[in-house]
């Protein structure tokens, strides 16, 4: 048994500690391991109590915990407004397990490998259009392309007139989900009332209703068998009882490759170039045709710039972990930002240095940009993949330059962790 008191922490009161995670976490949570260690207590509006924890002997605790112990779902409830009750990110116990055999095919092996051509004409179609000379956001740019490879990989719609429409309400509700001002509305009101909302659900219904549309027409495709995209290979899927997925379980499962996979991965490429610049040393070049090292500067830009600073689990069971008892509703937070920082794991930890990930693997408990144990994220390989394709093409095609020589301040917009300008570059012809 270890002590029964949950750990010390910040002692503000919660409206201040909600503000100070909402507008500078990563201060906010530096000063607390600083003042703390490696594990402290805050407490976050809508959220009830987090215990973050750095250490990575407490983090492998938590991972490897038995799910009915701890659960991811329902600490992901804030998701829940736009993935549905079917996302996989948000069911817990043999319901998460089952839906997460159904959708990991798709997103490894052969069948991944095959969207690379996608992946790679997409990202030489918007390079093209590139300005020279002048500064450009690498951002917004980046979040195009990311959003075109889902359109066309996951969805697979090559009608123009629905590509057109289906491109534009997953837009907006991509950016619905990282709007600042839901986010307030999520602090302050909670996902279910938000979610409720009249205007919420004026804002989604079109959304849905392309989403189904483009559910319903691949359902009747005569080619169904053949097709490569993930909505074919799910409409394929079978669960344990032999049912297909109802349009429901797709529609929430579609949803949420979107959102966990169109800005945190537009987010992180922008971040690899960012700090490919301003790194004395770091060869932009090199990265189209040395597959280990664009291995490692996707290991590391996650490492230094994680999308996401935390993962989250919900106690349901007593557990005790890093010698501390803790009871049912209190939320464990293994804090992936505070873990990618600790010198004894990589010396010079705030330095941008990809080659510590030639010298040695991304350690399962000390490397965390997907999270862990049976919920790491199932799209971690095809998002790593996807990094590699679209930044070789970025080498081949275009030389580029910071604007500034100062590092760009991280920004938070919603959950995720962005460059504050926008990654900002100059290009010119490769």
């Amino acid at each position: 048994m270890g002590s029964t008191r949950l750990p010390p922490g910040p002692r503000l009161p919660r409206a201040a500690q909600t503000l100070a995670w909402m507008t500078r976490p990563m201060p906010f949570m530096e000063r607390a391991r600083a003042r703390y260690g490696d594990m402290f207590t805050v407490r976050i509006a809508q959220e009830g109590t987090w215990v973050f924890l750095s250490d990575p002997e407490a983090i492998k605790q938590v991972f490897t915990a038995p799910p009915d112990v701890l659960h991811a779902g329902e600490a992901n409830a804030i998701l829940r407004p736009w993935m549905g009750d079917n996302s996989v990110l948000l069911l817990d116990g043999p319901q998460h397990l089952a839906q997460r055999k159904l959708l990991l095919p798709p997103f490894h092996g052969e069948r991944m490998q095959r969207y690379g051509d996608v992946m790679a004409q997409i990202a030489r179609e918007e390079v093209a259009t590139w300005p020279t000379g002048r500064p450009l956001q690498l951002w917004p740019r980046m979040q195009k392309v990311t959003l075109e490879v889902i359109v066309r990989t996951i969805f697979g719609v090559d009608d123009p007139a629905r590509l057109d429409n289906l491109r534009a309400r997953l837009r907006d509700a991509a950016e619905l989900t990282t709007q600042p001002q839901t986010m307030l509305k999520m602090a302050t009101l909670g996902p279910d009332r938000v979610g409720a909302s009249r205007g919420f659900r004026a804002r989604m219904a079109p959304v849905d209703a392309a989403v189904f549309e483009a559910i319903a027409a691949r359902r009747s495709a005569p080619d169904l068998a053949e097709r490569e995209d993930i909505l074919s290979l799910l409409l394929q899927a079978r669960h344990e009882d032999g049912s297909p997925m109802s349009d429901q379980e797709l529609r929430d499962e579609l949803m949420t490759l979107l959102i966990a996979g169109h800005e945190t991965t537009a987010t992180a490429l922008s971040w690899a170039i960012e700090r490919m610049l301003r790194v004395p040393g770091a060869d932009l070049a090199r990265l189209a045709g040395d597959e280990a090292y664009a291995d490692a500067v996707v290991k590391e830009t996650l490492r230094l710039r994680p999308v996401l600073p935390v993962v989250v689990r919900q106690v349901k069971q007593p557990i005790t972990v890093g010698g501390v008892d803790f009871a049912p509703g209190v939320t464990l937070t293994p804090c992936i930002h505070l873990v990618h920082r600790r010198p004894d794991v990589y010396p010079e930890p705030a330095r941008f240095r990809p080659e510590r990930f030639l010298e040695q693997p991304a350690g399962t408990y000390t490397w965390l940009p997907f999270g862990g144990g049976v919920r790491r994220c199932l799209g971690a390989a095809f998002a790593q993949f996807e990094m590699k394709t679209i930044l070789r093409v970025v080498a081949q095609e275009r030389r580029l330059e910071a604007t500034t020589p100062a590092a760009e301040p991280v920004r938070r917009r919603a959950i995720t962790l962005t460059p504050g300008r926008g990654a900002e570059v100059i290009a010119s012809p490769a």
